[in-house]
């Protein structure tokens, strides 16, 4: 990537339009177009201003590491904009480079853990390539603790990252072979392992191309319901067949799978535990109490991904990289991110030793 490219990069990162950014820096915007487009390099005094305007370190602009990122696939509202698209691919984009540029220091790059697609066509289609990737990664029938970790796990890059409202998680490939899935900081847990399973669900299936992209999520959905809670965990939770159930059970697999309550209806209706009509009546209460956005109940905690984070760690501790190069991985000074991680853990912040 071009100095000129990363600029273009950093600037929708930071949502600035390139008017905004030559008034920051104090520059025309002619300049600045002028840049984006390599048909004129900054002088070092002006890169500095623009690494000022852009809260990035200079090093960013040099950094090697190039990444091609597929089209996405989005769990988004249709509401959402396109220069909001492209500041959320600007920030994967940044993020993607920082990961793979440590995993080539450390020499630690690790090939994905996923097998051949599976061919769905239908439901059916779908819960079996839940269960084949289950059997596939040798989880069993068991609640899954956490599932960012096991994405992490079997080769998949997994980011969190800032966006604004219509936007939940998406999922592409970088350099064509690296899976990359990426979900919004700040959503509850259980919504976040449900987009988390919906986003490998689009890796691992081969949908049949002459569904509509409303079919294709449903797909999704009834694959991340059976990877979140199997057929079986499911029935022998609430049984072969009910007429209602209670808020303590759809707490309880809320608890154990990670699974909202909501999806729980959903997967009990879809599994034929629950007819129509009783999950339709469920979901009345939920409307009536304002439970759709917001559960009754302590919300679970979202997971982290913590790959990233002890590569890096590993880098400086072995002298591979210095502190002022493990912040600019980090994204902030070292001493914020030592300071957040403690907040996060509740731990002393972390100190090295000498």
């Amino acid at each position: 990537m071009t100095i000129g490219e990363r600029i273009r990069s950093a600037r929708r990162l930071e949502g600035m339009s390139q008017e905004q950014l030559a008034s920051n820096v104090g520059v025309s915007a002619m300049a600045i177009s002028k840049y984006e487009r390599n048909e004129d390099v900054p002088s070092s005094g002006v890169l500095l201003r623009l690494a000022r305007a852009l809260e990035v370190s200079i090093e960013y602009f040099f950094r090697t590491a190039r990444i091609r990122l597929s089209a996405p696939q989005y769990r988004r509202r249709a509401s959402l904009s396109e220069s909001q698209c492209e500041r959320i691919i600007a920030q994967v984009q940044e993020w993607v480079e920082r990961y793979i540029e440590v995993e080539h220091l450390l020499q630690v790059q690790r090939a994905p853990d996923l097998p051949a697609s599976y061919p769905v066509s239908s439901v059916e289609d779908a819960e079996q390539a839940a269960s084949s990737l289950r059997e596939h990664w040798k989880v069993g029938e068991d609640a899954i603790e956490n599932v960012l970790e096991l994405l992490e796990d079997h080769g998949i890059k997994v980011g969190v990252i800032d966006g604004p409202d219509g936007f939940d998680a998406l999922t592409l490939w970088a350099n064509d072979t690296i899976p990359v899935i990426v979900v919004k900081h700040g959503i509850p847990g259980d919504r976040q392992r449900f987009c988390l399973a919906h986003e490998l669900g689009h890796l691992v299936m081969d949908v049949n191309e002459h569904l509509d992209n409303n079919q294709v999520e449903k797909l999704a959905n009834r694959f991340a319901g059976a990877l979140l809670l199997p057929p079986a965990a499911a029935r022998q939770e609430l049984g072969d067949q009910r007429q209602n159930l209670d808020m303590y059970e759809l707490g309880h697999l809320k608890r154990k799978y990670g699974i909202s309550m909501q999806a729980s209806i959903y997967r009990a209706k879809d599994l034929g535990i629950l007819t129509a009509k009783s999950a339709q009546s469920l979901f009345k209460i939920f409307n009536k109490n304002g439970w759709k956005r917001e559960e009754p109940g302590a919300p679970l905690p979202a997971e982290e991904p913590q790959r990233f984070k002890m590569l890096v760690i590993r880098a400086l501790t072995e002298d591979v990289i210095s502190e002022g190069r493990a912040a600019e991985l980090f994204g902030v000074p070292l001493s914020q991110f030592r300071q957040e991680e403690a907040e996060r853990y509740g731990e002393p912040p972390a100190v090295l030793c000498d």
